[in-house]
């Protein structure tokens, strides 16, 4: 279970749900790993964690729609851990609402997290993995099934996961003479806190009672059932290690079957 050693990750949005679950791979897997999240204390569950890893685990507040929070993220956790190996791109919102109703507000704030904020952390981590001449260096970028389709009531959103599919390939070709791989994960429907949220805002618009869409859209994966956050731990741990050396510019989709590329 060293498939990582030696390693150091970077994990934003991870102090729960899936960022959480894969951060907990890395450390399973030998890395050292720095979490970023917008909280200013650690969550319960990543306490634990951290509690359990003292010397391997460390958390820095974050806001990646800040530019110099991400600066002062990268340097904090070098100093920690020292050159940054591998990048698992997670912070992300959701929102949603017809798309005549859909206003800026609603706008400014998916993509300033979403797109803006998850570009630049690809970006910054990326000019210190070539400064540091960074020896297999590897970016996971988080997409979703939502940015491979449309959808009616969740334009902005599928809009800013189709936008980190189209960077994680223009960064792919950018890197590659540095030999530093970019990919991307899709996951489908996965069973996180956010989805209370999620299936809150469905009620309201499609009036359905609540948990209805969640067991409506579980049943219509093709596996039958809603992912859960450790389901994502295997493709992550993957398009981090050396097993995933000859891919970078591909966008997994780990959703059950419910998207065919």
């Amino acid at each position: 279970m060293t498939r990582l050693n030696g390693k150091h990750a970077l994990l934003t949005g991870a102090a729960g749900g899936i960022g959480l679950a894969v951060a907990t791979a890395y450390l399973r897997e030998g890395a050292n790993c720095t979490v970023a999240d917008i909280g200013a204390v650690p969550t319960p569950e990543l306490a634990a964690l951290m509690a359990a890893n003292p010397d391997r685990l460390a958390y820095v507040p974050t806001d990646v729609t800040k530019l110099a929070q991400i600066d002062a993220l990268i340097t904090a956790a070098a100093a920690r851990f020292g050159a940054i190996t591998t990048l698992y791109n997670n912070a992300a919102i959701f929102d949603m609402a017809p798309l005549l109703e859909s206003d800026e507000a609603m706008y400014d704030k998916i993509f300033a997290v979403n797109v803006k904020g998850a570009f630049f952390v690809m970006q910054k981590v990326l000019s210190h993995m070539v400064a540091q001449q960074v020896q297999g260096g590897a970016v996971i970028n988080m997409a979703s099934q939502a940015g491979r389709r449309g959808e009616a009531l969740v334009s902005h959103y599928c809009a800013s996961k189709a936008a980190i599919i189209s960077y994680t390939q223009s960064a792919a070709l950018a890197m590659a003479p540095h030999k530093i791989r970019v990919n991307g994960i899709a996951p489908g429907v996965i069973a996180t806190p956010m989805w209370a949220n999620v299936d809150a805002l469905f009620a309201k618009y499609e009036h359905l009672p609540i948990g209805e869409k969640k067991r409506q859209v579980g049943l219509a994966v093709p596996l039958g059932y809603m992912g859960d956050p450790t389901d994502i731990c295997g493709a992550a741990v993957f398009l981090a290690s050396f097993e995933s050396s000859y891919i970078t510019a591909q966008t997994l989709n780990v959703d059950g079957g419910s998207v065919m590329s």
